[in-house]
């Protein structure tokens, strides 16, 4: 499945729950991908609605795809990175 540069409710709607969560996924990827790298860039002054426009458009399509998500009632899931508990070795 190929993800378009514009997320639209046409393609969204030719996409069964499977594939949409697929899509979520990478998009919720790229987004948090682009967002980490502004905040280390930017520090206290980062603030998302000013950011360059690739990570407005990216936030633009995963948050299209989210609020589709929510409306099917569908849950997207998300890896936990390992915490690791001092004193625990």
């Amino acid at each position: 499945m190929r993800v378009p540069e514009h997320v639209t409710s046409a393609w969204m709607d030719s996409l069964d729950d499977g594939d949409l969560l697929t899509a979520e996924s990478r998009l919720h990827t790229a987004f948090s991908t682009l967002e980490t790298e502004q905040r280390s860039l930017r520090g206290q002054s980062y603030q998302l609605l000013r950011g360059p426009a690739e990570l407005l458009a990216a936030w633009a399509n995963w948050s299209r795809v989210s609020t589709e998500i929510r409306e099917r009632r569908l849950h997207a899931r998300r890896r936990r990175s390992a915490v690791r508990v001092r004193g625990a070795d």
